[in-house]
């Protein structure tokens, strides 16, 4: 397994060992000891799986309060997977960084609390699973705008995007960043 650190502080992009021959293959998605070396969390609250059509886009999502940290990989077809630091003082607050994620590379992120996280469906259809570190509440449950001109995500153009009336209507992170309560710690 690899781990390597994403432009965004925290962010890491996961490419285990993916054993294959002629009948398959096998990998492991989550290996405690291994994972925690590298600061992700070795307690997850909820498991979640979506399974969406080509240009359907899910975000951008994170908690307040204790925040959530996820843990994401496609089992099935291609997404792009995006984050963005909301975290106040971050080097990087406010940018973006987007990994494709897919059953073939077998790749995933690690999303810290304190980044918002999203994806686009890129294949036909795509099954997508998660680790959550905590359990979902809509109380605390918050987006921004997946189009926030200032972030300025670079979404694919091929077809057209498919997204809820909630993710359409979110906020821009000029418009809610005095409510953000993570704050960047080195």
């Amino acid at each position: 397994m690899q781990v390597q650190e994403l432009s965004i502080p925290g962010a890491l992009l996961i490419q285990p060992a993916v054993h294959g021959d002629d009948r398959g293959f096998f990998a492991e998605t989550y290996r405690e000891p291994v994972w925690s070396e590298h600061g992700i969390p070795s307690h997850w609250a909820q498991d979640n799986h979506s399974r969406s059509g080509q240009g359907v886009l899910r975000g951008m999502h994170f908690a307040i309060g204790d925040g959530q940290a996820k843990l994401v990989r496609c089992a099935r077809g291609r997404i792009l997977d995006v984050v963005v630091d909301l975290r106040a003082g971050s080097p990087t607050y406010g940018t973006w960084e987007g990994v494709e994620l897919s059953d073939e590379n077998m790749h995933q992120i690690y999303v810290p609390i304190g980044l918002a996280h999203g994806f686009v469906v890129l294949s036909e259809i795509a099954d997508v699973t998660y680790k959550c570190t905590t359990v979902y509440d809509p109380a605390v449950e918050r987006g921004i705008a997946y189009d926030d001109p200032e972030i300025a995500i670079a979404w694919p153009t091929e077809f057209p995007l498919l997204v809820s009336d909630r993710d359409a209507n979110a906020k821009t992170l000029a418009d809610v960043s005095d409510e953000l309560p993570f704050r960047y710690t080195a």
